[in-house]
């Protein structure tokens, strides 16, 4: 097995210890969310703390795209995060990041980033309608996107869980995370409105973002609403229609087995 560490010449002076912290990350117990295809580990580094992200072993196929092909996933988050930062957004700052290969394969790959301590995320903001600052959140998160859309970012993974949210005396600091799929370069009026379709289900929501998007923007206000609830309504349909279709076949496999 071959190993690529590059590290964030901020810590090159403790390159050694992040090393050694990647190969011990299953001796660490301390998880972060709800483990799933990709486990995040909370460790302290020097001191600090700090989040490592360990991304599951691609199928056959990535397996030979990610070697020779395409950027792995943590190669891709931690020149992404170096990239927002470049352009004053906020995410975790970027540490290193470990690939694991063989001559032909790729296995596994490692992102370490410092652990940033959050109030909420968007999440909350679509099931608690009772946080007494939620219109003021969703408004100031509404221009934190027209900032992304101006710098040209279009985070495809714009979705509840990926934006942290802190309150700051000057008002609220939005972090991204997850940040493996993005594209960089201008933005039409278009994708910038369809980036907004995982964010919530609400129409209440959906009317106070168009709101505050037509104020940062200058563009009539109802077709902004009409675009981006379309745009809602398209993505929850191909969202539910594609966990039916997984339930049929894994029914099917069970039915098959027994």
């Amino acid at each position: 097995m071959q190993n690529n560490f590059v590290v964030h010449p901020d810590y090159s002076s403790i390159e050694n210890k992040i090393k050694s912290t990647i190969v011990n990350f299953d001796d660490y117990s301390e998880i972060l969310g709800d483990p799933g295809r990709n486990v995040i580990k909370i460790v302290t580094i020097d001191g600090k703390k700090h989040t490592i992200k360990s991304f599951k072993i691609p199928n056959a196929i990535n397996q030979i795209v990610y070697r020779f092909f395409r950027k792995s996933k943590a190669q891709r988050s931690f020149e992404y995060a170096n990239r927002l930062l470049e352009l004053g957004i906020d995410t975790p700052y970027p540490v290193a990041y470990e690939l694991r290969t063989t001559p032909f394969l790729f296995k596994k790959s490692y992102y370490v980033s410092e652990l940033e301590n959050a109030d909420l995320t968007y999440r909350e903001l679509t099931t608690d309608f009772d946080i007494s600052d939620h219109e003021n959140i969703l408004r100031s998160f509404t221009r934190f996107t027209y900032k992304l859309h101006e710098n040209g970012v279009n985070f495809l993974d714009h979705s509840p869980g990926n934006t942290l949210i802190k309150r700051e005396e000057s008002g609220y600091k939005f972090s991204l995370v997850d940040l493996n799929r993005m594209e960089f370069g201008k933005m039409d009026f278009d994708t910038r409105i369809k980036n907004f379709a995982k964010l919530t289900i609400h129409e209440s929501m959906v009317r106070i973002m168009s709101n505050e998007y037509a104020k940062c923007t200058g563009e009539d206000e109802q077709k902004i609403f009409d675009l981006m609830w379309r745009y809602t309504e398209e993505f929850q349909y191909r969202y539910y229609r594609k966990i039916r279709i997984k339930r049929r076949i894994f029914f099917w496999k069970k039915k098959y087995k027994n």
